[in-house]
C-alpha cells in the first residue's frame, strides 16, 4: 500500500526518492521503510533517540508485537540529533525534540516559510496517544512541554503525520492543550484513549476482526492485558465492548461494530 500511494500523482509519481526521513519509529510511520528502501534505494534518516530501539528491534518499545502492530525490519543510514539543521528539498529544516507520544520523536521546522512537519506531536485535532503516568511518568509532562515549545514557534502551516496540512495553528494548539489538561486530570482517560488508538491502528492493518474473537484477541495481546490488569479490571468481553464502541475517529479512521465483525470505516 505504501508503494502504491507513493506512485500516485499525490505522491511522487515516477520521480526518484532522494531520502526518507522519519519523525519517529512507530509502525504507521516506519512500517513502509523496508519496502521503500528496496524500491527506491534511498538512504533512511531517523531520530538519534530511536536508533537504539531499531538496532535492538525492541518490539515493546517500538509498540510492535506488544500492540500487535507490524513492521518489516530495515536499516538506517543516518541519525538526526535535536538542534541540527538539514537541507531537504532546497529548504533548511531545524530538527526539534518533540517527546510525548514517542519519547525520541522529532519535528522539523522551516523558519523561512514557517512550515512545521509535526509528525504525531500536533494534529489538527489533538496528537498521538500518550502513555499513562503509571506506565511512563515522562510522557504526559513531555507532551505539555512539546506543545509549549511549538506554541513559541512562528508557524504558518503544519504538515501533520495524520490528516491534511492546516493553517489554523492557534486553534489546533488550543485543542491540544485542552486535551492535555483533560488527560492530566484523569489517568483512566489516558489509558482508554491509548487502547482505543492501538486497536484502531491494528484494525487499519487487519481491516476486520470477528466480534466474537475480540475478547480473546485483547486478552492475548500484551498491551490490552497489561492495561486491563492495571487500570480497568474488566472481564475481557467487557473491555472488548468498551474498545469496539469507543475506537472511532482516532488518527486515520474509525472502528465500528457490525454484525459478526469489528471493522474499519
Amino acid at each position: 500500500m505504501t508503494l502504491a500511494l507513493l506512485a500516485t500523482p499525490q505522491g511522487i509519481a515516477s520521480a526518484p526518492l532522494a531520502k526518507l526521513v522519519n519523525t519517529h519509529c512507530h509502525s504507521d510511520h516506519m512500517g513502509g521503510n523496508a519496502a521503500i528502501q528496496a524500491r527506491y534505494r534511498c538512504p533512511v534518516m531517523l531520530p538519534a533517540g530511536e536508533a537504539p530501539l531499531i538496532d535492538a528491534w525492541d518490539e515493546k518499545a517500538l509498540l510492535l508485537g506488544y500492540c500487535d502492530h507490524r513492521a518489516e525490519r530495515f536499516h538506517y543510514d543516518e541519525i538526526i540529533t535535536p538542534g541540527e539543521t538539514h537541507v531537504w528539498g532546497d529548504l533548511e529544516w531545524r530538527a526539534l525534540a518533540a517527546p510525548g507520544h514517542d519519547m525520541g520523536a522529532l519535528v522539523f521546522y522551516n523558519p523561512e516559510h514557517r512550515i512545521l512537519i509535526s509528525g504525531d506531536a500536533l494534529w489538527h485535532n489533538g496528537y498521538g496517544f500518550v502513555m499513562p503516568l503509571e506506565i511512563d511518568p515522562r510522557a504526559l509532562p513531555a507532551t505539555r512541554a512539546t506543545l509549549e515549545m511549538l506554541a513559541r514557534l512562528d508557524i504558518r502551516t503544519v504538515i501533520p503525520g495524520h490528516g491534511e496540512p492546516f493553517v489554523d495553528v492557534a486553534p489546533a494548539l488550543e485543542r491540544a492543550f485542552r486535551r492535555t489538561a483533560a488527560f492530566e486530570a484523569d489517568t483512566l482517560r489516558v489509558a482508554r484513549h491509548a487502547l482505543k488508538a492501538v486497536l484502531t491502528f491494528a484494525l487499519l492493518d487487519k481491516q476486520r476482526l470477528a466480534a466474537a474473537e475480540l475478547p480473546a484477541y485483547i486478552d492475548r495481546i500484551d498491551i490490552y492485558r497489561e492495561f486491563n490488569q492495571r487500570f480497568f479490571q474488566l472481564p475481557a468481553a467487557a473491555l472488548a465492548e468498551m474498545l469496539a464502541r469507543g475506537a472511532r475517529a482516532i488518527g486515520c479512521g474509525a472502528a465500528r461494530k457490525r454484525p459478526g465483525c469489528v471493522r474499519l470505516e
